[in-house]
């Protein structure tokens, strides 16, 4: 919102007008993923509620509910949660890879200065929580989960951050943004090399031809989404069959997509980011909580092997995130490798404590279905509230309101 005080949009000095033009995508963003945060709490309570309620068999029915696709005499059944779980949250994924495409080109990621401190910091959140997982896990039933405590989510972190309102900075919102992004990145990869099923070669032969689909599309100047859903899906069947899990078909054709040059906010990814960062903030995320966060308290334990799954996600998320991020981040700035951090780096580190969407999806595939699984989630679920708690105390009183004009 301009004050009275701005000139004129012709007015602003060139280099003041292109900050302004970078920063109002970034902004749009920010704001999406606070007012988003809202509606996954409010599809988790439901969620929570309805699988502990007498109708808990008909929350576990509906997404056991097989949905079916068909041509000719071939048929493809998945229950319902799989069709959300690695079909809907593929959009997710692409969605993710188009910001990561854009912050790679003109963001915090384009150039090594830029990125120096958020890849730093986010790589020592990654790692301080596996390993306090690990620590507690590694031999054990649940030692594959070491994956679940890693992981950001961006909306609930950004709303977190809203709640305290004036008090945070634009740098510190875009530092968390930054630190967000990568740590999808880091999540991906992850996803990607160790929670994959043994590769067939097929697969991968039909995704390449859809990929090589894509980029010949892409070269003969075809401009409508709409002609890259057929190959986006081969990609994604291909990706099913090989073995690793389909939703990174997303990323891929993500970061596929072209980017024009930083002062034309009309490139392919900034307009595919625009128009889909909405959906998947208020329906695809929100559908994939409901699915996922019903978790049945009576077969979570904290007892054996379980408990000490609960320890490892709930410790990994609230204390292994804030205290990897900062002994990284001091470690790179004293190296000389990045500049410091803005004011405010400790509420941030225990903020992006909260591991919701990403930490989930990772437990489904790193954890078997039953007693370890639910476990994991109500651990998800706790570790999240209490980080996203103490970030609210901390920011109130370390990050003082700023002085406004009599």
């Amino acid at each position: 919102m301009s004050s009275s005080f701005d000139p004129p949009p012709g007015a602003w000095p060139p280099a003041y007008a292109v900050k302004r033009r970078l920063l109002s995508p970034i902004q749009r963003l920010l704001e999406v993923e606070a007012a988003s945060g809202w509606v996954l709490l409010a599809a988790t309570v439901i969620a929570l509620g309805w699988a502990n309620s007498p109708w808990a068999g008909a929350y576990r029915a509906l997404w056991g509910t097989e949905l079916a696709v068909g041509l000719g005499p071939w048929r493809f059944a998945e229950p319902l949660a799989f069709w959300v779980n690695d079909g809907a949250m593929t959009i997710f994924f692409f969605v993710a890879g188009l910001e990561i495409r854009r912050e790679l080109h003109d963001g915090a990621l384009s150039t090594r200065r830029r990125a120096a401190l958020p890849v730093v910091a986010a790589v020592g959140g990654m790692l301080a929580p596996a390993a306090i997982y690990a620590a507690l896990n590694t031999g054990r039933a649940g030692g594959a989960g070491w994956g679940v405590p890693m992981a950001t989510d961006i909306a609930f972190a950004i709303g977190a951050l809203a709640l305290l309102g004036s008090r945070v900075s634009a740098a510190l919102r875009v530092w968390l943004l930054a630190l967000a992004v990568i740590d999808d990145i880091g999540a991906i990869l992850v996803i990607a090399i160790f929670y994959s099923a043994e590769l067939h070669a097929e697969g991968a032969a039909i995704a390449a031809a859809g990929l090589a689909a894509v980029i010949a599309m892409q070269l003969f100047g075809v401009r409508h989404a709409v002609a890259y859903v057929v190959p986006g899906v081969v990609v994604w069947a291909g990706l099913l069959v090989t073995g690793i899990h389909p939703t990174l078909a997303g990323v891929i054709l993500g970061l596929c997509t072209p980017v024009r040059a930083a002062d034309d906010e009309g490139g392919p990814a900034a307009r595919l980011h625009d128009a889909l960062h909405p959906w998947v903030a208020f329906a695809i995320m929100p559908v994939f909580a409901l699915a996922n966060a019903g978790i049945a308290l009576g077969r979570a334990s904290l007892a054996g092997d379980a408990g000490l799954v609960f320890f490892g996600i709930a410790l990994g998320l609230v204390v292994g995130k804030p205290l990897g991020i900062l002994l990284a981040s001091r470690l790179a700035v004293r190296a000389r490798i990045a500049a410091p951090a803005p004011a405010g780096g400790l509420v941030v580190g225990v903020v992006a404590g909260i591991g919701f969407t990403m930490s989930m999806f990772i437990a489904q595939l790193a954890l078997p279905a039953g007693p370890l699984l639910d476990t994991a989630k109500l651990a998800i679920l706790v570790g999240s509230l209490i980080s996203a708690g103490l970030g609210l105390a901390l920011g109130r009183r370390q990050l003082a309101r700023p002085a406004t004009m009599a």
